[in-house]
C-alpha cells in the first residue's frame, strides 16, 4: 500500500502542522519559530515574520527549536524558544520572544549570539507583506532618519528595491484601520519578491549595498525586533466555523487556451524516445529543445529532437544558449548547418548568451557580452525562416532586470521557479498568485505586439542563476532551488499544473511549456539516480498523476476560453473551455484540506466527471488512458474535492 503522503506529495516527509495563536481579533500561525498569516479579523496583514540565518551561498538554515513554551489565553498569547542554526563551519544560537494582545499589537524580539565566527550573507528579520489588498495600494514609509514618505506598493513588479532605509511601514487594512509594522535593530530595505514568483513584498535586513558575505564575530550579540500596531476600530474576530462551499460560475467566451508544450533537455532526449508511445499520448503541441553551445556535445541530440517531432507532430523550438563569444554569428552558423543536416526544422528559436544565465543584483553591472542587437541579428541570419524569441532562459527576475528590445523579436519568453525562497507546500502553491503580476509587468515594458510564451516551468529548479548550481536533495524532501522536487510525482503537481495553466490562460499567454516527458521534471516515470518512493517498484510504463492533467490540458490547446468566477480566491483553481456544444471545466483543490465546490451550471445539465484524487492514485499511475476509461455522471451541483484533487467536468 502506498502512503497518503506519497500519493499527495511523492515523499514520506510532510510539512509540520502550524499552530494557531489568537488574541481577540489578532491571529497568527506559528511555524517552526516563524509567524505566518498574521490577520486582524479575516484580513491578512502580514504574510510572515521570521528571523533567518543565511550562509555565504544564500542557503537558509532550518533552526533547531528547543525550550518551546506557548501560553495561550483568551485575550493574549506569548511564545518563547531557543533556536540553533549550525553546520560544520558555524553555530549561532538565538533566544526569541513573541507576544500578541487583543488590541492588535504584536512583538517578535530576538537576541542572537554566534558561538563561533559566522560567515553570512544575511542574519536578521524578514517581514513579508501579502499581495491581496496591498499591491498597488498606499503605504506610509518611515525612514531611519525620521523622514516620512507617502508612497505606493508597486503594482508592476519593481526590478530594484522599492523602498530603502526603512524603519516602519504602514498600510490601510480596511477603511480607517491602519497597520504599522516597525523594524528595530538595523536598517531594513524592501525587495519585490514577485520577481522570483513569491507572493509577497519582502522587507529584510541588511541593505544589499553593504558588503556581503560578512562575518559575525564569536560572542558578538545581535538584537532585533519587529512590532505590529493597529490604529482604528478593530473588526470582530474571524469566524472559526466550517469553510463555506466555493461557488464556480461560468461566463462567456474570452480568448483562447494556450498551446501546451514540454521541455526536452539533451539529457532526456533519448529517454523520451524510449517512452515515445506515452509521450505521444501526452500530446504536446510544441517542444522546447535545449542546445547548449557551452558544451562540446551540443549538436549530438539534434537527431533525437527530430525523431520526437516526427513522432508527436509537435512544433520544435530550439532554446539556444551560446557561449557568449564576441561574434555570435560565428557560434550560430555551425549549429544552423548541423540542424539542417539532422533534418530538423524548428518553427522558432530563442537565443540567450551564457552571461545571462547568472543573475546580477540591482545596481551591479552585467558582465560583458554581445548586445541584444548583435545576438538577434546573428540569429536572424543563421535561422532566417524561424520565429525569433528572446528574454531569458531563466526566470522573470532576470527578464525584469535586463529587458530586451521588443521591436527585434517575434515573442518574449521566460520561465518560473516556485521554490526559490520557500519550499513548503503552502508557499509553493501561493506562487500562483504572482503570475498575473508577472504578465502585467512583462506587457508594461515589452508591449502588446509580441506574443508571450512561458516555460518550460515545473516544481523543480531548472537553473539556479543565484548560486553555483542547484541544491542537492538526497533525502527526497522539500528543498529550495533543487532540481528534484518529490511533489512532481504526486497529486500536488497535478493541482499546481491546473492552477498554473488556468492563470496563464486568463492572462492571455499564447503558449505554455509545463515540465518534461521524463526525468526530474517529467510526467513519465523512469529509473533515476534519486529515490522515487512507490514508483521504483513499478514497471517502466508507470506515469505520475500530472501525466493525465497534461494530456487533458493539451487537448484544450487553442480552444475557446470561457470566463470563470470564483466566490473565493486561493483555495481552488478553475478554468473552462467551450467547443462543439460542450463546456469542459477543470477544477483543482490547491490545499491539503477537503473543499466543497458548488457549480450551478451542472444542476440542470447532463454532466460527466473524471476525478483524480488520492483514492485513485494507483489507477492513475498504472493507466495511461485514465481519462478515457474513467468517468461517472455527476449528480447535483456540489463536488467534494480531497486534498490536491483534480476534476474534469464535461457539461453537455
Amino acid at each position: 500500500m502506498v502512503s497518503r503522503a506519497v500519493r499527495l506529495c511523492g515523499t514520506e516527509s510532510v510539512d509540520a502542522p502550524m499552530q494557531t495563536l489568537r488574541a481577540g481579533a489578532l491571529s497568527a500561525e506559528f511555524d517552526n519559530g516563524a509567524l505566518r498569516y498574521i490577520r486582524i479579523g479575516s484580513t491578512e496583514v502580514i504574510r510572515a515574520i521570521a528571523f533567518l540565518v543565511r550562509d555565504e551561498n544564500w542557503g537558509t538554515f532550518t533552526p533547531a527549536i528547543e525550550d518551546l513554551k506557548i501560553d495561550q489565553a483568551a485575550d493574549r498569547f506569548s511564545v518563547t524558544y531557543r533556536a540553533t542554526c549550525a553546520d560544520s563551519a558555524r553555530t549561532l544560537v538565538y533566544e526569541a520572544r513573541i507576544q500578541g494582545e487583543a488590541d492588535g499589537t504584536l512583538s517578535f524580539e530576538v537576541v542572537a549570539e554566534p558561538k563561533t565566527d559566522v560567515q553570512t550573507n544575511r542574519t536578521g528579520f524578514i517581514v513579508l507583506h501579502p499581495l491581496e489588498g496591498v499591491a498597488g495600494k498606499a503605504v506610509k514609509v518611515l525612514h531611519v532618519d525620521g523622514r516620512e514618505e507617502a508612497a505606493t506598493f508597486p503594482e508592476a513588479i519593481d526590478p530594484m528595491c522599492p523602498f530603502q532605509d526603512i524603519r516602519a511601514l504602514s498600510h490601510e487594512i480596511s477603511p480607517g484601520v491602519w497597520a504599522t509594522c516597525t523594524m528595530e535593530g538595523d536598517t531594513f530595505e524592501m525587495e519585490d519578491q514577485r520577481n522570483w514568483s513569491d507572493a509577497s513584498y519582502k522587507t529584510y535586513v541588511r541593505p544589499l549595498s553593504r558588503p556581503w558575505p560578512y562575518t559575525l564575530a564569536k560572542g558578538q550579540k545581535v538584537a532585533q525586533a519587529v512590532r505590529l500596531a493597529v490604529s482604528g476600530r478593530l473588526p470582530a474576530p474571524a469566524d472559526r466555523g466550517a469553510n463555506k462551499a466555493i461557488r464556480i460560475d461560468i461566463g462567456k467566451a474570452s480568448g483562447a487556451f494556450p498551446k501546451l508544450g514540454l521541455g526536452v533537455s539533451a539529457d532526456e532526449a533519448a529517454h523520451s524516445l524510449d517512452q515515445i508511445e506515452l509521450v505521444k499520448r501526452l500530446g504536446p503541441k510544441w517542444l522546447v529543445c535545449q542546445v547548449d553551445l557551452r558544451k562540446e556535445s551540443s549538436h549530438e541530440d539534434l537527431g533525437a529532437y527530430r525523431r520526437l517531432a516526427e513522432a508527436t507532430g509537435a512544433e520544435i523550438v530550439l532554446e539556444i544558449i551560446t557561449a557568449g563569444k564576441p561574434d555570435p554569428l560565428r557560434e550560430l552558423k555551425p549549429l544552423a548547418a548541423a540542424v539542417g543536416q539532422a533534418g530538423l526544422k524548428p518553427s522558432a528559436i530563442a537565443i540567450f548568451p551564457a552571461q545571462d544565465m547568472k543573475s546580477v543584483l540591482p545596481g551591479s553591472k552585467w558582465p560583458e557580452a554581445p548586445t541584444f542587437e548583435e545576438i538577434y541579428a546573428a540569429a536572424r541570419a543563421a535561422f532566417p525562416s524561424a520565429k525569433l524569441g528572446g528574454g531569458m532562459a531563466t526566470y522573470f527576475t532576470e527578464l525584469n532586470r535586463k529587458r530586451p528590445p521588443a521591436d527585434l523579436l517575434d515573442y518574449v519568453t521566460h520561465t518560473t521557479c516556485p521554490n526559490v525562497h520557500a519550499a513548503d507546500d503552502r508557499s509553493v502553491m501561493e506562487t500562483i498568485e504572482t503570475l498575473p503580476y508577472q504578465i502585467l509587468s512583462t506587457r508594461s515594458f515589452m508591449g502588446d505586439r509580441l506574443s508571450y510564451r512561458i516555460g518550460p516551468s515545473q516544481l523543480g529548479c531548472r537553473e539556479n542563476p543565484y548560486g553555483r548550481t542547484t541544491a542537492a536533495n538526497p533525502d527526497n524532501k522539500r528543498v529550495c532551488l533543487s532540481r528534484i522536487d518529490p511533489r512532481q510525482r504526486g497529486l500536488f503537481n497535478a493541482a499546481w499544473m491546473v492552477a498554473y495553466a488556468a492563470t496563464l490562460a486568463h492572462g492571455g499567454v499564447e503558449a505554455v511549456a509545463l515540465g518534461a516527458p521524463t526525468g526530474p521534471f517529467g510526467h513519465i516515470y523512469r529509473p533515476a539516480d534519486f529515490a522515487q518512493p512507490y514508483f521504483d517498484i513499478l514497471d517502466r510504463s508507470a506515469v505520475y498523476p500530472g501525466f493525465h492533467v497534461f494530456a487533458g490540458l493539451s487537448r484544450c490547446s487553442g480552444a475557446p476560453l470561457l470566463e470563470v468566477r470564483l466566490s473565493e480566491k486561493g483555495r481552488i483553481a478553475a478554468f473552462a473551455t467551450g467547443e462543439a456544444g460542450k463546456t469542459v471545466l477543470w477544477v483543482a483543490n490547491l490545499t491539503a484540506d477537503e473543499i466543497v465546490a458548488e457549480i450551478p451550471a451542472v444542476s440542470d445539465s447532463s454532466t460527466g466527471i473524471v476525478l483524480m484524487n488520492a483514492d485513485a492514485f494507483e489507477r492513475l499511475t498504472a493507466t495511461p488512458d485514465f481519462l478515457e476509461l474513467t468517468g461517472a455522471e455527476m449528480s447535483g451541483a456540489k463536488l467534494m474535492l480531497d486534498a490536491y484533487a483534480v476534476a474534469r467536468i464535461t457539461i453537455n
